[in-house]
């Protein structure tokens, strides 16, 4: 069948092979249902090449295509002529259409999809903070209240297949962009609406506050990590000029896999960028990475990082997975610091999502660090980033979600840290339409409960424990890639 495609030399599957095995201590049906599983998705890609002749871009929605079957010479880095309106071209398939195979699982799992190939959902922080049982890690790093937050993407499409994913492996993949454009003003108005009616749906839910249940209809942050990756939507500065129009703050988190989207992207409130592994080997296991010059890019992305870190608030994004990425890597990490000389570094325990992808990419609940060990990791990548007199320092935690701070000392002021954000000051300097940089907004000092070695949690809030279970034996939930 792959000769059969033909246009590509027959060295392309029109979709993957599928491998399967009976589990003794499940049964036949085991094998049964991967079989069926498998046959669903072959028949979809049949139809659609049958339809169109073209093979699908996300066929393969479980598994990480192999790096040699895309092509990567492609990438859009901007609007074209074709990307949008009455121009666009008519063979342009939507990325996400509406009864389809992904557009099912993707709702199933409570996402509200949004045109062609965007995405909002609630958070399970935000539902927490409507119940005053606390805010997300944002609330005590950066002063974000989770109720007045929206989390979202304009791109459900990613080029990575990370074996941490919460999205069951349900999302497309690409990487180029070959699919319809939605305009960046109906993607703002869908995912906006779309956030109120989940909201809605809280009313009434035992324990939502009245007074924050209001409060959740005027947003004030966007985090733009929800799912698949958002800077790879061709319109990404229009969106982010909707958010910032209604005073909407923007948390963008990306893959360092889109250096030319990285580099053409105007201001953002935080700057995000993953970092799963030090090296080449671990970034391919763990991120299971489409693009063949993976690493490449991913040190360019560093680069151009360095270089915003005057102009952006730049993150990196460390989750720590036991047997991919913490074992002597401290080193690793420690060097990619120092190249891209971030804000502020964010290391979170990976969060297992016990779902059959993430056991085909060989994460059990042993791959989850508890929280001793991630306090571990961070205590010696502090100190391998002093040793260096790269002027880092542990600023802040959320033990509740297993997160904690390191910061630059850009942003230690008057023997205090000053994680938190002035965000009424970044609006007032993106109006005044002159360059500003980080520490042009930093806001007041970061609460004394939110500093490391004092838990984070906020003590306006009632901590929960899930069935009975104490603080030691807790096992904390969580959601979105940021």
């Amino acid at each position: 069948m792959g000769r059969l495609t033909g246009g590509r030399g027959g060295t392309r599957r029109m979709f993957p092979v599928g491998m399967g095995d009976v589990n003794p201590a499940v049964g036949l049906n085991s094998a049964e249902k991967g079989l069926d599983e498998w046959r669903v998705h072959l028949e979809d890609a049949m139809r659609e090449y049958a339809a169109t002749g073209a093979l699908g871009d996300s066929a393969d929605w479980r598994t990480a295509v192999e790096s040699g079957d895309e092509d990567s010479d492609f990438e859009i880095v901007g609007p074209t002529d074709d990307m949008a309106g009455e121009g666009q071209s008519a063979d342009r398939k939507e990325m996400v259409p509406k009864g389809g195979v992904t557009y099912e699982a993707l709702t199933k799992q409570g996402y509200t999809i949004v045109g062609s190939h965007s995405g909002v959902k609630i958070c399970r922080w935000t539902k927490s903070a409507l119940r005053g049982r606390g805010s997300c890690y944002k609330f005590s790093f950066y002063g974000i209240k989770s109720h007045l937050c929206m989390e979202t993407t304009p791109s459900l499409s990613c080029s990575n297949k990370c074996v941490f994913c919460w999205r069951h492996g349900t999302n497309p993949v690409g990487t180029t962009w070959r699919w319809k454009v939605d305009p960046p003003e109906e993607i703002f108005k869908g995912v906006v609406e779309g956030h109120f009616r989940k909201i809605k749906m809280m009313k009434g839910v035992p324990g939502v506050r009245a007074d924050r249940f209001s409060e959740a209809f005027k947003i004030r942050h966007c985090a733009l990590s929800l799912v698949g990756e958002p800077i790879f939507y061709p319109y990404i500065n229009e969106f982010l000029h909707l958010l910032h129009s209604s005073k909407i703050s923007s948390f963008l988190v990306c893959n360092a896999q889109h250096p030319a989207q990285l580099a053409a992207l105007g201001h953002v409130t935080q700057l995000y960028v993953s970092i799963d592994a030090s090296n080449k080997d671990s970034l391919k296991k763990i991120d299971r990475p489409l693009h063949r010059d993976f690493w490449e890019r991913f040190q360019q992305c560093l680069d151009i990082l360095r270089e915003k870190r005057n102009r952006h608030r730049t993150v990196f994004r460390l989750t720590l997975v036991k047997g991919f990425n913490i074992e002597d890597e401290v080193q690793g990490y420690a060097d990619l610091v120092e190249k891209g000389l971030p804000c502020f570094v964010e290391v979170k325990g990976v969060t297992y999502c016990g779902t059959s992808t993430a056991g085909e990419a060989g994460l059990t609940m042993k791959n989850v660090p508890f929280y001793e060990e991630v306090v571990s990791f961070v205590e010696a990548l502090n100190a391998e980033l002093g040793k260096r007199g790269l002027g880092y320092g542990i600023a802040a935690e959320h033990a509740h979600s297993c997160c904690v701070l390191i910061a630059s000392n850009r942003f230690f002021v008057n023997e205090k840290w000053h994680t938190l954000i002035d965000y009424a000051k970044f609006f007032e300097l993106l109006e005044g339409g002159k360059e500003f940089g980080p520490e042009d907004y930093i806001g007041e000092a970061t609460p004394e409960w939110a500093n490391w070695g004092n838990g984070g949690f906020d003590p306006a809030d009632q901590r929960v424990y899930r069935k009975g279970k104490g603080p030691k034996e807790e096992v904390e939930e969580s959601g979105g890639c940021g």
